[in-house]
This record gives C-alpha cells, sequence and structure tokens, in this order.
C-alpha cells in the first residue's frame, strides 16, 4: 500500500461523511483538488483522514496510478497531494490569456444575461 504504516492505522468515524466527488485521471487536478480541500474544510478531518480519503475518491486509471506507488511512499496530504499534481499536469486546464476575450461575442438571438454567462464561463 502506498500510505505509510500511520496513516493506514487511521481509524474514520463511521459518523463521519466525506467528500462525494470522483476523480479518474481525465479531470483537472487542480479543480479536483480545490474541491476536495473546500468539502474537506466543512468535513473536517486530519492529514491522515484527508489522505485516506482522498484514495477513496479515485477511480479506474487514477486509481491505478495510486495503487502503483510504491510501498509506504506516501507519508502526507501535501506529498499526496504534489505526486497528484505532478501526474495529472497535462491534464490541469490552461490559463485564460487576454486575446481569448476577443472571441466571444453575443450571439443572435441570445438575450444579455445568457451572453453574460457565456462571457463569464
Amino acid at each position: 500500500m502506498p500510505f505509510s504504516q500511520s496513516i493506514m492505522e487511521v481509524v474514520i468515524p463511521p459518523t463521519f461523511v466525506g467528500p462525494k466527488v470522483t476523480f479518474t485521471g481525465m479531470e483537472d487536478p487542480e479543480a479536483h483538488l480545490t474541491v476536495f480541500h473546500t468539502q474537506m474544510m466543512l468535513f473536517g478531518g486530519s492529514d491522515t483522514v484527508r489522505c485516506k480519503l482522498f484514495m477513496s475518491m479515485l477511480a479506474g486509471m487514477a486509481m491505478d496510478w495510486f495503487i502503483s506507488l510504491p510501498d509506504d511512499h506516501v507519508t502526507s496530504f501535501a506529498q499526496l497531494s504534489q505526486l497528484f499534481r505532478e501526474q495529472y499536469i497535462a491534464n490541469r486546464a490552461p490559463p485564460p490569456m487576454s486575446y481569448d476575450l476577443f472571441d466571444v461575442k453575443q450571439y443572435q438571438g441570445e438575450t444579455l444575461k445568457e451572453f453574460i454567462n457565456h462571457f463569464g464561463a
């Protein structure tokens, strides 16, 4: 198991409700970590609980990547987050550029509210 023994020994209380998001390996890792951090702020939990819950949110090729980590390799959530970012950096959304704004146009028949929502996206 990639986690150190101390992380594996942590018991998560049965009443603890963790985040309800899944990462398959195709999503933006920064967006996923942001959602995870936000939900964990609401739910609470220690660094070791974060590590165990993060593993439960992986599926498909992301779980395969995690399982391939060497035994006792992960010792903190900060380290797990960094490894995760490095593995899925290619999925990261590119930063917006100012010249991208020139491509945003209000379509014929589009209301101002729809345009503002479209522009914001």
